[in-house]
């Protein structure tokens, strides 16, 4: 069962499409009226179709298909105005300097640029009343930690979910009498009609009776788990013990996603690494200039399976510490060392450590030993992120805010870790396929960690 609905990307999608479509038939009425017939319109559609691809491309990028979107709406002028320059740049590069899919007149363009983007904004501002006009179920969840609390906080404050929780059961002080008497009382009373429940804890087991009696009156239950990861796209530490790792944690070769992994890696390496070669003249020039001392620096990082690997980047501190945490007063960024970090050019040479094999494209950060020696000490089943190899980007990087840089940071380390099992246990082409992508964004918007 799942409170999340699963066809919302899907419906945001057809409705853009279908949007962009509307706009162009309104268009075509505006300027041609009476006389617009077929033909105007399919010599229309055949270019626009293409754009229309590039377009959807652009919005999920953009961020507009994601689970929180319609929640944003407070922020939805500004990233569908963004997303709608990109594509107007994007409609003007195809139609003019492309003279196969040329219109005429070009007023027609910018026509429907205005009228598609007004038409997309109305539709993600107000097409959430479509999406979740359903009544809501009422649960409660059973556990124990933090995450109880954090969940109840998202799902109730938001309506793209369709439950809302009514109450949250302490199982660490709770027995079967307690059970019987406050909770299951309060079920028939309130209509709950779900429960989310921790059963990998073993202080539900007293209860469980109870529980399986509650499937003949109609309620449903959902792993906290589960539900925990499925809306914050992390998975929570506090709640899974090792036989979550040997259920859901495995190393074995999967030949298909393993070559198309190293394929991309090899290719995109190659051709970024190679395109990224009329840019070193530029920041060598501005490294040099700027305090006369060494090009690159070279830093020991940990690589798969605990291995020590040694990356290459452009230098962007008075000196090189070879990465390790030192003194800020001695060790200063250079004036262009922010520039170069902000922008991650700094990064560019790691394309020939992706191409050599020993980082890939995508992937949990590889970090330094020193700190990797404390964060296994500190953190519980750190060393599981050295089971696959690193890379340039990874999940934890597009959706964990608060990453600790070359300086110990327990806590926030812990959530960044909550990120890369969620990438190591759900990791596939396709999410690898959404993480360059949306690592893309990052990078055209200049807010690279």
């Amino acid at each position: 069962m799942s409170i999340l609905n699963k066809k919302e990307s899907l419906i945001l999608g057809l409705g853009d499409v279908l949007l962009f479509l509307f706009a162009l038939w309104l268009t075509l009425i505006l300027r041609y009226g009476s006389l617009l017939d077929q033909q105007i319109f399919y010599a229309h559609l055949a270019p626009f179709s293409l754009l229309f691809i590039v377009w959807v491309v652009v919005f999920f990028i953009a961020g507009l298909y994601e689970k929180h979107t319609l929640l944003l709406r407070s922020r939805l002028p500004t990233v569908v105005f963004k997303a709608a320059l990109a594509n107007s740049f994007l409609a003007v590069i195809f139609f003019y300097f492309i003279p196969y899919f040329g219109i005429a007149p070009k007023v027609n363009l910018f026509l429907y640029l205005l009228l598609s983007s007004v038409l997309i904004l109305s539709w993600r501002m107000y097409g959430y009343r479509l999406l979740y006009a359903k009544k809501k179920q009422n649960a409660i969840s059973i556990g124990t930690g933090t995450e109880l609390a954090e969940l109840a906080l998202e799902v109730n404050q938001n309506e793209r979910y369709n439950i809302r929780f009514i109450a949250s059961v302490e199982i660490n002080n709770l027995n079967p009498t307690d059970f019987r008497q406050n909770v299951l009382s309060r079920l028939e009373a309130n209509e709950v009609t779900l429960i989310a429940v921790d059963l990998q804890n073993k202080k539900i087991e007293p209860i469980l009776p109870y529980l399986y009696n509650l499937i003949f009156k109609n309620i449903q239950f959902v792993d906290i788990h589960q539900l925990y990861e499925e809306i914050f796209d992390r998975i929570p530490l506090s709640l899974i013990t090792y036989d979550w790792f040997l259920e859901h944690v495995s190393i074995s070769p999967s030949v298909g996603y393993d070559a198309l992994k190293r394929l991309m890696d090899i290719t995109l390496s190659a051709v970024l690494g190679l395109a990224s070669l009329l840019l070193y003249p530029f920041i060598i020039l501005f490294i040099k200039l700027d305090d006369g001392g060494p090009i690159f620096i070279f830093q020991e990082r940990v690589g798969t399976k605990g291995i020590t690997i040694r990356t290459i980047k452009f230098r962007t501190m008075t000196r090189d510490d070879a990465g390790v945490v030192c003194d800020a007063v001695r060790n200063k960024p250079t004036r262009v060392g922010p520039f170069l970090r902000k922008s991650r050019l700094d990064e560019l040479p790691q394309f020939w450590n992706v191409l050599k094999g020993d980082l890939s494209l995508i992937g949990p950060r590889p970090e330094l030993p020193s700190l990797v020696a404390i964060y296994e000490r500190a953190v519980p089943y750190y060393s599981v992120r050295h089971l696959i190899k690193p890379g340039l980007s990874g999940w934890a990087q597009l959706y964990h805010d608060k990453h600790p840089h070359h300086q110990a940071n327990v806590e926030e380390t812990r959530i960044k870790l909550s990120y890369d099992l969620y990438y190591i246990k759900n990791r596939s082409f396709f999410l690898d396929l959404k993480i360059a992508l949306k690592t893309l964004k990052t990078l055209l918007s200049r807010s690279g960690v």
